[in-house]
């Protein structure tokens, strides 16, 4: 088996480099400058108008805002087809129709314009405060963010309950034995080969992750994949994962060059149709990261400590067994737990044995095997892993 187009790859990182985020584009109005989206409100204009005449009394209590995703617009619900864009001299309120709202069409008496106008005044300038934050922070700390803002609390206990019910299902570990020309070895190549591809291409580190979990499904599903498929598969895996989690996710093209053109444009997508058809088109798949961005939401580790609990997390990708005996939640328990005793020498916090019902006693077993492998990572052939989180990012 010949993985040996990660040797090209190198060459290519000026060809494309995948952007993190784009910001919104609004057609309908013109605009001189690029609006920030902010957040979003309910209902209809005049029920948005009216939160602001209501609460806008309300924000000289709270003059600061720390987090910028955990802004609430004059206590509206978020869930909504508006959005509101700010400028430097202005706010303007989008309905869904794309039509500008004028703030004072809606009022007929002045006294409750005028508090309307405070209103947004205030919301202007809390919001342009929070913008200029974010724009100061490093690439690391967006990133962080953009992972965390799921993760809010008052959300946090549905997301676990629907991620642990859903890591039910998840590939058998002793898969391989019904594909007799793949061996443990090829699985752990091919992925070492996903992770260097996944960094080419500056893709998330829950791409690479999905992308596994697609990758073993579909080879616990089907039998006798040949050894010289078992790159397509991967590819086509990655490829699908690119399409499901990534904005702006590399082209056809781009994945047919990661194999050296050892496959076709045709070959990869017609596996992509048998990936597909074979999972049941069930994309949505709780993963280690997942788990993990969503624990360390709710007790928050150091630096170094979330540095080495993500890297402990995809080198449990590498091993199918005793690692898919685990369910995907305990995995990131303990790579949680071997993060923060290794820098801090502290263990399972009560915050999260209140919030996952885990005990120290139910994570210590697959915690051993994380740390046995973790030891032995570095004698390891594939360093791809070791190497990407050497970096100073």
């Amino acid at each position: 088996m010949n993985f040996s187009s990660h040797a090209h790859c190198g060459s290519r990182t000026s060809k494309e480099n995948i952007p993190h985020s784009i910001k919104p584009e609004v057609s309908q109005v013109q605009r001189p400058k690029q609006r920030t989206v902010l957040g979003v409100l309910s209902e209809n204009e005049q029920l948005m108008l009216s939160c602001f005449s209501l609460q806008g009394s309300q924000f000289s209590k709270h003059s600061s805002i720390s987090d910028g995703s955990q802004l609430t617009f004059l206590g509206c619900p978020s869930s909504s087809s508006f959005d509101v864009y700010v400028e430097e001299a202005c706010e303007v309120v989008l309905a869904a129709s794309g039509q500008e709202v004028v703030s004072n069409s809606y009022y007929e008496d002045a006294e409750t314009a005028a508090l309307q106008n405070e209103g947004v005044r205030l919301l202007l300038e809390l919001s342009s405060s929070s913008c200029q934050d974010v724009s100061m922070q490093s690439e690391n700390d967006k990133y962080l963010m953009s992972e965390q803002v799921l993760c809010v609390s008052q959300y946090a206990q549905d997301i676990h309950r629907h991620l642990r019910e859903s890591e039910v299902l998840r590939p058998m570990s002793g898969y391989l034995d019904k594909h007799p020309e793949i061996t443990i070895s090829m699985r752990v190549i091919l992925v070492d080969w996903l992770v260097e591809v996944v960094e080419e291409y500056q893709l998330r580190s829950e791409t690479l992750h999905l992308a596994v979990n697609y990758l073993d499904r579909f080879l616990s599903c089907v039998a006798c994949v040949k050894r010289g498929k078992l790159q397509l598969v991967g590819t086509a895996a990655l490829m699908i994962a690119a399409k499901y989690e990534e904005i702006s996710p590399p082209e056809l093209s781009e994945f047919v060059y990661t194999t050296d053109s050892t496959y076709t444009k045709k070959q990869l997508v017609r596996m992509e149709h048998v990936f597909l058809r074979v999972l049941a088109f069930k994309m949505a798949a709780p993963t280690i990261n997942q788990f993990l961005q969503l624990f360390m939401s709710i007790q928050p580790l150091c630096a170094n400590s979330e540095n080495l609990a993500q890297y402990l997390a995809e080198l449990s990708l590498l091993e199918i067994d005793p690692f898919l005996q685990y369910n995907q939640s305990t995995v990131a328990a303990a790579a949680y737990c071997l993060g923060i005793y290794t820098i801090n020498r502290s263990l399972w916090p009560d915050s999260l044995h209140y919030f996952t019902g885990y005990t120290m006693g139910e994570i210590v077993p697959c915690l051993n095997e994380l740390h046995k492998l973790y030891i032995s990572a570095e004698s390891r052939p594939q360093q791809a892993i070791r190497e990407k989180y050497k970096s100073s990012k």
